[in-house]
């Protein structure tokens, strides 16, 4: 099921070696990540714990649909009204926006048009190149994982991708709440018997970068709160008001909701 590089799509990788061919799950960073593994893969696995994949996760669970879109993007809200979707506007705008708390405490939630900087922007952006996407946060970790080992072919390549932030300056800041919650989601394959098989190629097993993201969730996971709430990320939300948007980040395993990017949108499933 392997799929080939789109002739659309520059690789930043300067080896070969950047690909983890070699293994059946692999982990990168980022959007220069994604570009170099996701698109020799069957499903992208999109991790943005705070808060995007969180946020996602958050309106599944009340039955409305996510549409991803990239961050700033000057045609968002005509293309929101296109899709009779609402336009979800920065945190401090009092309406739906990237927290959680705000899709959880929305009185009607249907459709809803949700850019962000890092995961929301990796979506749009690997929806045309693998043919599966999903977002994955520490709530709805384990039902995906066991949803991708249900329904993938035992030889599917799974690329992870921690979504991370931004420094200001742009580049990008490796954030340990997405390397812990991409950590949930392999360690979730791993229980689920995920990624042991070998195929023809030699292709198989978890790519070091994976297995080191599940060591990280299993040492977080006794003081999973305390660790978000500690982190750069986490701190800086509660700094700003938003301290149950890191609770909410938090509820490991709480939602059955397995967000996977269909005709540009995640919906209930």
């Amino acid at each position: 099921m392997n799929v080939p590089l789109s002739k659309n799509v520059h690789v930043h990788s300067a080896s070969a070696a950047h690909w983890q061919l070699p293994y059946t799950v692999r982990l990168e960073w980022g959007l220069d990540g994604a570009l170099t593994v996701a698109p020799r893969a069957d499903l992208a696995v999109v991790v943005d714990v705070l808060s995007f994949s969180t946020c996602v996760s958050v309106a599944l669970d009340r039955g409305a649909e996510v549409f991803p879109y990239s961050w700033k993007d000057t045609s968002a809200e005509e293309f929101a009204a296109r899709h009779g979707a609402e336009l979800a506007g920065p945190r401090d705008g009092g309406g739906l926006s990237l927290s959680p708390a705000s899709l959880r405490a929305a009185e009607s939630l249907d459709r809803v048009v949700l850019p962000s900087p890092n995961g929301s922007a990796l979506c749009h952006v690997l929806a045309g190149e693998v043919p599966l996407v999903a977002a994955v946060c520490l709530r709805n970790a384990a039902a995906t994982a066991e949803w991708a080992a249900a329904n993938l072919a035992d030889d599917a390549v799974v690329a992870v991708v921690a979504a991370g932030e931004r420094w200001p300056d742009g580049n990008l800041r490796p954030a340990v709440e997405d390397q812990i919650g991409a950590g949930a989601f392999i360690a979730g394959l791993m229980a689920a018997g995920k990624g042991g098989y070998e195929a023809e190629d030699g292709r198989h097993g978890y790519s070091p970068e994976a297995v080191a993201a599940a060591a990280v969730f299993e040492a977080a996971e006794p003081r999973l709160r305390g660790m978000l709430h500690g982190c750069s990320s986490g701190q800086e939300l509660a700094g700003g008001g938003y301290a149950e948007d890191v609770d909410i980040a938090a509820e490991l395993d709480d939602s059955d909701s397995v967000a996977i990017l269909v005709n540009g949108a995640f919906s209930p499933r």
